[in-house]
């Protein structure tokens, strides 16, 4: 599971920009410091877009407090692999510190043994970051470069980016460099209050700088004070893997005032990439997926007039004995398919998953689920794909009873189970690697246990209370009888074949939501915040329309081509766009990560194996019951004898 594996529920695609106007979690207060007031600093974890493998903190022989807490953490920040515990920074509101040593030994260095070197030397090389938090906002590390002005502007301003956490260290040639000493900037905001009263700060921003600096330039006394060198004196702290170091641990702390306002303090983690060119790349994909629809819908429905028209003319018997196209089919194209059941239980998890992704999004959209609230996100996507499972199963149950289906119970456990067995299968295999890594991503078994009671005592019991009232309530209204004899299917061309029609099906919903899936895989993959769920909202409003009318031309095509089979068909073609996310997720890969190891390969694709299955699971059933409502339509339109 690990974080990547609820984000599988909410990719679905998950997509009006919230702007840089953040909200705030309702119920979230913020917290008043007075002058000399503890600031807490917790550490998160470590994580590496190379590896995908989060580690827990003190997994490094940091400096540890004399007690070490863990913060209680809810489902999701578990399935993220956060384990926030608290670190023995002492930090006071507006109070400076110019440099001190962190352990408890200022004349005496820590000593590395020779294991602890070659972990913190592979750490390094493997692009290993640490997440620290104070007030719960995230430590960041500031980056200023020019960007591609004109040489005058150059000089004057340069442009700033943040960069999640810090880096643990760096490489040069074939040596590793630890940063043993960080400078910690904080933001505060003093809020205005009467002139009786002591003035009261709030954090807004915390940045550090992390430096690398040898034990003998970092002069320390016995008050655990230290000297920092001048900086073009100064030779950085080397990690020699084959013995044992010694390095001093220290850090400083500098206070600056602020006009950024509390309930604004998110701003700068969220906008950190250009939401100019956001917002042109969705507005150019809704001009051109809306202009193609407006294209489709008028085609089919001029045509589809004209072919009503023609059905319906009372003419002789002759003319009406040289009937062709889907009026044709109209005795079998309500004919049940094969393994009605199993096409019910996908469509009832579709179903469940439709529900989840638009409440989730729609929710976040308001600002309810801000990443200040971690975990938040992926915790709702679980507890809310639990609950639908009774909209999941009664779409599932009524579908089935309308495919002649009467084993209502064994399809009600085959709704509950199919999906989210497939997905509880390849996560738990994929956890055991992660395990064997002792990584922090590996879901603890009491949360693996709380998981499967959520999955029996929730999920199966509410699916089978929809299986129950939806196997009751009448049957979906078909139009037309079905004969007994089955119609004979003439030879279909090379294009009406299956493959083909995926092919051809899945670029314009692929299309509309291209350009968001950068940002969701980078949010994943890159360990980067994604909060553009304006944008989310909006592509995936654009996905509705696109996969229902491609969807409802692709069922046209085939019915006017004599071929009755269209139950399954319409479902996997609908689904055909999650083949370019598969394309798309290798492309990633190759690409965009600089992974190469076989677990964190394995990581990558048995999550993004889930993630295509459940968007092809999403758009299949938005495609499928869009093309019913069709059939359904113009078949009750044209008279038939």
């Amino acid at each position: 599971f690990s974080d990547k594996c609820c984000w599988l529920y909410v990719l679905g695609l998950l997509l009006l920009l919230h702007s840089t106007d953040s909200f705030y979690v309702p119920g979230v207060a913020p917290i008043n410091f007075h002058r000399n007031d503890p600031v807490e600093i917790k550490a998160v974890k470590l994580t590496s877009s190379r590896t995908q493998l989060p580690y827990e903190y003190y997994s490094l022989p940091f400096c540890q407090p004399s007690k070490i807490t863990y913060k209680a953490e809810n489902l999701g920040e578990v399935l993220r692999g956060d384990r926030i515990v608290n670190t023995p920074f002492q930090v006071s509101m507006n109070v400076e510190k110019k440099c001190e040593v962190l352990c408890n030994f200022p004349n005496k260095p820590v000593t590395l043994t020779v294991e602890q070197s070659k972990l913190i030397a592979e750490r390094i090389r493997e692009d290993y970051y640490v997440h620290l938090i104070a007030d719960n906002l995230p430590v960041a590390t500031r980056l200023e470069f020019y960007s591609n002005r004109e040489e005058e502007e150059k000089k004057k301003e340069k442009d700033v980016q943040f960069e999640h956490g810090y880096r643990l260290g760096f490489m040069d040639g074939n040596k590793f460099y630890l940063h043993n000493h960080l400078s910690f900037i904080l933001y505060y905001h003093r809020e205005d209050v009467e002139e009786s009263q002591e003035h009261t700060y709030r954090v807004v921003r915390f940045e550090v700088i992390p430096q690398s600096i040898k034990l003998e330039d970092l002069k320390a006394d016995e008050k655990s004070m230290c000297t920092l060198p001048e900086a073009t004196g100064s030779a950085p702290q080397e990690i020699d893997p084959t013995k044992e170091n010694q390095l001093l641990f220290t850090y400083s702390v500098h206070w600056e005032e602020s006009d950024i306002k509390w309930a604004s303090r998110w701003d700068t983690y969220l906008t950190m990439s250009d939401v100019q060119i956001h917002w042109f790349s969705i507005i150019n994909s809704v001009v051109v997926v809306f202009f193609l629809s407006g294209i489709l819908s008028m085609i089919i429905i001029r045509t589809l007039r004209k072919d009503i028209a023609n059905y319906n003319k009372e003419d002789d018997i002759e003319d009406t004995m040289e009937e062709s196209g889907w009026k044709l089919v109209h005795g079998d194209v309500f004919r049940p398919p094969q393994y009605p059941m199993i096409l019910s239980s996908l469509l009832g998890s579709g179903i469940q998953l439709f529900c989840m992704i638009l409440i989730v999004i729609f929710v976040a959209m308001l600002g309810m689920l801000s990443p200040s609230s971690r975990g938040a996100l992926m915790t709702t996507a679980c507890f809310l794909f639990m609950f639908m499972g009774v909209f999941g199963g009664f779409f599932a149950g009524r579908l089935y009873r309308t495919l002649k289906g009467h084993r209502w119970k064994k399809g009600a456990f085959c709704t509950a189970t199919l999906y989210p067995g497939v997905v509880f299968g390849i996560c738990f295999v994929l956890n055991c690697f992660i395990w064997g890594k002792h990584s922090s991503g590996a879901v603890p078994f009491p949360t693996m246990v709380a998981l499967l009671c959520m999955w029996f005592g929730i999920s199966l019991p509410l699916v089978y209370l929809g299986y129950y009232f939806g196997f009751r309530k009448q049957p979906y209204d078909n139009p037309v009888r079905t004969n007994q004899i089955p119609r004979q299917i003439p030879e279909q061309r090379w294009y009406m074949n299956k493959f083909v029609g995926i092919l051809m099906a899945g670029i314009l919903p692929f299309g509309a939501m291209f350009i968001e899936l950068f940002f969701i895989f980078s949010a994943i993959w890159e360990n980067q915040f994604y909060y553009l769920f304006g944008f989310l909202f909006l592509v995936f409003i654009i996905l509705v329309v696109s996969c229902s009318q491609i969807s409802i031309v692709m069922v046209y095509f085939q019915l006017c081509a004599e071929d009755y089979r269209w139950w399954w068909r319409t479902f996997l073609v609908s689904g055909g766009s999650a083949f370019y996310v598969l394309i798309y997720a290798v492309f990633y890969f190759v690409n965009k990560l600089d992974i190469v190891e076989f677990i964190p390969s394995l990581l990558y694709f048995g999550y993004t194996a889930l993630m295509v299955l459940s968007f092809w699971l999403l758009t299949g059933t938005i495609g499928f019951y869009a093309a019913y409502m069709f059939v359904r339509k113009i078949y009750a339109a044209v008279k038939i004898d």
